[in-house]
């Protein structure tokens, strides 16, 4: 967790309350964390879920790891400790973002199961749905497709650090969702995350 540097600050409350922001958009908060592999499909499945959410009026807003890193995390690499604060800056705009009641996609490889958990612990603290989505295909798979050509500047040495190639991944212990991109069509796996949203009672309307 990161150290509190500011001093003399202090929470200020608002006077709307959580409940009747859900009662005006018919919608709890929430955050989906897709995590895996470059190449599983996070992305791909966030987008095509965020229309899907509003084409039947839900509030869902999609955070994407590269456009992150072009604006709010500018100024971090993919060393250990900048992948780990990538992931704590936007854990806490996810638990903002949530807290809010929208529902919000976030798409990041995040590696590391120490980050994912703290993320959760945000989301538990304040009482918010963390739902941990993990992108799942085999390596060669995720290879293949190599839609930004990463896999293939990473086997020549261009990239240092790769997940996958000379860097890990620790897959999630027990996720909330499980899905196998080299299994499942598009349709089939935003359909997966759509009966888990409703399952959980975050969908009202």
């Amino acid at each position: 967790m990161a150290e509190q540097v500011a001093t003399n600050i202090t929470w200020h409350d608002g006077t709307v309350t959580r409940q009747e922001r859900q009662d005006v958009l018919k919608q709890k908060g929430a955050t989906v964390w897709f995590t895996g592999l470059s190449g599983s499909g996070k992305s791909t499945i966030a987008v095509a879920l965020e229309q899907v959410l509003f084409q039947r009026g839900h509030v869902a807003y999609r955070l994407d790891g590269d456009n992150v890193r072009m604006g709010l995390n500018k100024n971090l690499g993919f060393s250990a400790e900048d992948r780990a604060e990538n992931i704590r800056r936007i854990g806490e705009v996810c638990k903002l973002f949530a807290d809010g009641c929208v529902i919000t996609l976030s798409s990041f490889i995040s590696p590391y199961r120490e980050d994912r958990d703290l993320v959760r612990a945000l989301h538990a603290d304040g009482e918010l749905d963390f739902i941990e989505c993990y992108v799942d295909c085999p390596l060669d798979v995720a290879e293949e497709r190599d839609p930004k050509g990463l896999y293939k500047k990473a086997r020549a040495g261009e990239i240092k650090g790769f997940t996958g190639i000379d860097d890990p991944y620790e897959e999630p212990e027990k996720p909330e969702l499980h899905i196998r991109t080299d299994q499942l069509s598009l349709e089939q796996s935003v359909q997966a995350v759509l009966d888990c949203l409703a399952e959980r009672g975050l969908l009202k309307g």
